[in-house]
This record gives C-alpha cells, sequence and structure tokens, in this order.
C-alpha cells in the first residue's frame, strides 16, 4: 500500500528528528574529545560516543591499534557488558542516576585510579591479541582499509579469530587511518539486545569513524611530543621531569587505593673516575649500558628514569620495602657482575617506601636520597633501606 503525503511528511520529520540528535551527539563529542589529547581519554571518549544510550547506543564499542613492531594488533580498550545480567544492572544504574553522556565520560578517571577495578569486558579485550598474519582473519582483512559490515547469520565467518573471541554475530569493524596508515580498529554490535543494525547506523558510523581518527591523530601527535619532552636523549630512559609529574601521580593513586609505593635512588661509584680516565664520549655509552641493565631487570610497570648526571630513580608501583629491596640487590649484582665496555662497575642505591617513610613526594625523595648517601659513607656498593 502507497504511503499518503501524511505519512510521508511524518516520516520525514521523524528523519530530520533522528538526523539532528544524530549531529548533536557528534557537537557534544567533538566538544568533549577537544578538551584532552591523552590517548587514554580520547579513546575512552570515543567508545562512550559508541556505546552510551544518548549516542549511537551499540552494545559493546571495542577499539585495537595496530603494532608494527611487534607484527600484532593488539586490543587496547573496550565498553560494554559482558552478558545480559551485567547489562541489566549497568543500563538499571544509568537510568536511576540519569546519567548523561559528560558524566559517563567522567567514568573514566574512577577506572583510570583503580585499574584491578576495570570493567570486565575492558579487561578481556587488553586480553587480546592477533598476529598481524592472513590466518588472523577479518581483523586482518580490515588493514586494507574497507570498513566492513557483517549481516546477521554469517556461516562462512564462524571460525573466523576475531568472531569466536567475541562472539559475534551482526557487527561492523572499521579500520582508523592516522597519518595515511591504519593505526587501529574499531569494532561494534549489539551482543546483548540483538537489535540489527540499520543503513543509517552505518552510514552515521561511518562519519563518526573519520571524527574518531581525527581525534586520535591529534592525541598521537601529542603523546609523541610529550614522550619526547620526557625521554631522556642519552639513555632513552624517562627523565628527571617525568619522574617528579609521574611520582605526584602513582602516590595519589595509591592514596585512593591503599597500595604501596618504593622508590629508589641509585647512583653509579666513582663515575668522574671512568669518565677521566676513558673520556666523555665512553662514559655515555656507559650510562646508556646501565640503563638498559637497570631496566632489563624491572618488571612493565615500573618508571625507570635518568634522574641527572650518574643517578638513576626508579619508581615501583604496588612494591613493598622487602621487594624493593630485593629488585635493588638484583640490579646492583647484575652491573657488579657483568662487564660493561670491558669495565667493572658497581652501584649504590638506596630504598625508601610510600607510606612507611613518607606520604609526601618531597619528604619520599629525601629520603631515598639520605639512604643512598649512606650507602656511600658504608663503602659503595650496596643497598640501604631506610
Amino acid at each position: 500500500m502507497d504511503k499518503t503525503p501524511e505519512d510521508k511528511v511524518k516520516e520525514l520529520k521523524r528523519e530530520l528528528k533522528k538526523t539532528r540528535s544524530h549531529l548533536e551527539i557528534f557537537y557534544e563529542l567533538t566538544k568533549a574529545m577537544r578538551k584532552t589529547l591523552h590517548l587514554e581519554e580520547i579513546s575512552y571518549i570515543i567508545l562512550t560516543g559508541l556505546t552510551s544510550h544518548q549516542s549511537l547506543r551499540y552494545n559493546r564499542a571495542a577499539l585495537f591499534f595496530v603494532d608494527n613492531e611487534k607484527k600484532e594488533i593488539k586490543g587496547f580498550m573496550g565498553l560494554g557488558p559482558m552478558d545480559g545480567k551485567e547489562a541489566s544492572e549497568v543500563w538499571q544504574h544509568i537510568s536511576d542516576e540519569k546519567k548523561d553522556l559528560y558524566t559517563l565520560i567522567e567514568n573514566y578517571h574512577l577506572i583510570k585510579k583503580d585499574k584491578n577495578n576495570q570493567p570486565d569486558f575492558m579487561k578481556f579485550i587488553q586480553s587480546l591479541k592477533f598476529p598481524i598474519d592472513p590466518k588472523s582473519g577479518l581483523i586482518f582483512d580490515s588493514l586494507k582499509g574497507e570498513i566492513f559490515w557483517i549481516k546477521k547469520g554469517n556461516k562462512q565467518l564462524k571460525d573466523d579469530p576475531l568472531v569466536k573471541r567475541l562472539n559475534l554475530d551482526e557487527f561492523i569493524i572499521a579500520p582508523l587511518k592516522i597519518k595515511g596508515e591504519i593505526t587501529a580498529i574499531l569494532i561494534v554490535d549489539n551482543y546483548i539486545t540483538k537489535k540489527k543494525i540499520s543503513k543509517e547506523d552505518f552510514k552515521m558510523l561511518e562519519m563518526f569513524s573519520e571524527q574518531a581518527a581525527g581525534a586520535l591523530e591529534n592525541s598521537y601527535s601529542f603523546e609523541l611530543t610529550l614522550t619526547k619532552a620526557h625521554t631522556d636523549p642519552l639513555t632513552g630512559l624517562w627523565n628527571y621531569g617525568y619522574f617528579q609529574y609521574k611520582l605526584d601521580e602513582e602516590l595519589a593513586k595509591a592514596k585512593s587505593t591503599k597500595q604501596t609505593i618504593s622508590v629508589l635512588m641509585i647512583d653509579i661509584d666513582d663515575f668522574k673516575n671512568y669518565n677521566d680516565s676513558f673520556g666523555h664520549i665512553q662514559g655515555d655509552k656507559a650510562l646508556k649500558k646501565i640503563g638498559e641493565t637497570i631496566k632489563n631487570n624491572c618488571r612493565k610497570i615500573d618508571i625507570v628514569c635518568r634522574y641527572g648526571g650518574e643517578e638513576f630513580s626508579l619508581i615501583l608501583p604496588s612494591n613493598d620495602k622487602k621487594e624493593a629491596r630485593l629488585l635493588a640487590e638484583r640490579i646492583r649484582k647484575s652491573i657488579a657482575k657483568n662487564n660493561i665496555l670491558n669495565y667493572r662497575f658497581t652501584i649504590s642505591v638506596g630504598v625508601a617506601n610510600f607510606p612507611k617513610d613518607g606520604i609526601e613526594k618531597k619528604k619520599l625523595t629525601k629520603k631515598a636520597d639520605g639512604a643512598l648517601y649512606e650507602a656511600k659513607n658504608k663503602g659503595k656498593n650496596c643497598t640501604v633501606t631506610c
């Protein structure tokens, strides 16, 4: 039956209202993305824009990054429920609390403070990685630059690694270009509600993907600039400025989660003698090698910095004094037993711990520094804890 003119007008009004709503959402998201250049925060805003009830309303959204060095596509962040029960609880909470887009975006700061309480779907996505290889299937194929809309019941993809891991049925996978190269991949679906994706949904996601890629490109440039500004050019470790900034951040996190932090101050014994004997070029090579040895003995979460001159500093999150001393000794022994540049270097180490030795940054670093000088006075090549 043909639609009457009145029906056509009503349908047109509905479409105009929906388009206006989407444009308003895009405007609000653009505003939110302009408030930060940090990659994690931008990513969270993008995923919130895809899953929020006020926005594009997908049940789940996941962001993967392409790591060409490691030859893998790694899960970076995901938003959405793991199952129907969690979905009902989350959506009811959002409804009861009347949470708007900006409130949902602010939730990221709570997640960032306590990574142990990250949502299950977030942790699940971060555990995923796929090799850059045709065997990875659809996620590998997306590197060609094409956005895929996979319709329901596509039996040809039932054994696809991505489909199996995420239990996907109908979904969209969109590659994002940064500086002309595909660097990130977005995946969205309606895992819980099974709501069908429409042509309009697909077009809106295409538009949103372009906006998201632009925001990520700006963030990448910012992060690169920030990294360069905080990196010691000789050793490639973090520098003094980053140590100060990161210790503030880690202490704030430790206070809110009631965790411990240890700080290590390391000084190369009699390094001036080495410089005087072999010259500053050789001295620079030695500093670089010693920095590498220190870093190789640490965990991934440890923050290793060149404090200045021949001194290094370490921030050890979730690390008590006993654990910190064990690490300090491991580093000390590793340097002492290895002939770096055919020379036997030794180090002295001072250890301080939050909250036992101080709850403020200045007192904590002063304590670690004091322990270091005590190690020097004891004859060097040793570790002293406060």
